[in-house]
């Protein structure tokens, strides 16, 4: 076990597990090269170090078992009673491992400790736990590459097609907020606004309020109002060009463009009210225009462009 300490992890990417392994075994003295040391060579390992009498062992290992079941096979997870194993438990000891209290969470990868952590973890910090020695080992979540999958369709414009994939993702990962949101706006851009709004009253509690949702739920609103006004969006024009001081007209003009999908057009038309008038109608302007960057996204660049602009207006 010389390797196994002290080192920094090797590189290389995670392999799949050899075929029939089981991923969640019982470990021991006699087994621990083979079911940690050396199964870490191609696949990481968390080795969970625990007790009869230990309660929080009694909430961890469960967490555990969760997590590494919805790794589908990449991560490894091998239990280890250190009341049974005391001689085991001694040399890790020697060698560094903290294992004077349990629950401990050992990450192998490549014959070494990649990294550890002690005591019952909530199941969210033991899935990044997870994730973050998955992409150290040059892998990831099948939730991570399912998402990537499905927001690559919904950018190529495949909107049932992302619609299918995301409703995957939140089958396998219900409180996933990233896949909730994701959902909806793929059923928006798929022309389906009613199951859009019934998907969003099934959306978990804990991730109701997560960014994605809220946005996804501003998107759902705007497509909805800019429809109505996007059949009028010459004569809201017209109306403008006849009285440019005409902010009602203005106002309408924007939810046309956002619905037809001109983003800068759309932000310029509020950005020009408030120019205007920032009070006009209780700052209804500025008020949808931080709605349009909800829908949008913080990151998209029409949110950013105008973003800059509307702080130099405020801030003149």
């Amino acid at each position: 076990m010389d390797d196994i300490i002290g080192q920094k992890p090797g590189a290389g990417a995670a392999a799949a597990p050899p075929a029939g392994g089981a991923m969640i075994v019982d470990g021991d003295q006699s087994t621990f090269m083979k079911e940690v040391v050396e199964a870490s060579r191609s696949v990481p390992v968390l080795v969970d170090f625990w007790a009869t009498w230990c309660g929080p062992c009694k909430t961890l290992t469960p967490t555990l078992e969760k997590v590494v079941r919805s790794a589908g096979g990449r991560v490894k997870l091998v239990k280890i009673d250190i009341d049974k194993n005391r001689a085991l438990t001694q040399q890790l000891v020697q060698l560094g491992l903290p294992l004077q209290s349990v629950p401990t969470v050992a990450a192998f990868w490549q014959g070494q400790i990649a990294d550890l952590f002690q005591g019952a973890l909530p199941e969210a910090e033991v899935k990044r736990f997870v994730e973050a020695l998955l992409k150290m080992a040059g892998g990831a979540m099948p939730a991570a590459d399912l998402l990537a999958e499905a927001k690559a369709a919904l950018e190529a414009g495949h909107a049932d097609e992302a619609s299918e994939l995301f409703a995957g993702l939140v089958q396998a990962e219900p409180e996933n907020g990233e896949g909730w949101g994701g959902l909806v706006r793929a059923l928006i851009a798929a022309g389906h606004e009613d199951e859009a709004r019934e998907t969003l009253t099934q959306v978990p509690p804990k991730v109701a309020e997560h960014a994605e949702v809220a946005g996804a739920r501003s998107a759902l609103a705007l497509a909805e109002e800019g429809r109505k006004a996007r059949d009028q969006l010459g004569a809201f024009e017209a109306r403008i060009a006849a009285d440019p001081g005409d902010l009602q007209a203005r106002y309408d003009l924007a939810s046309a463009l956002n619905a037809s999908d001109k983003r800068e057009e759309a932000a310029e038309a509020l950005l020009g009210i408030i120019r205007r008038n920032r009070a006009w109608n209780d700052e209804a302007a500025r008020k949808q225009l931080l709605k349009f960057f909800e829908a949008w996204g913080f990151d998209d660049p029409a949110t950013s462009a105008a973003r800059r602009k509307l702080s130099s207006i405020l801030f003149s």
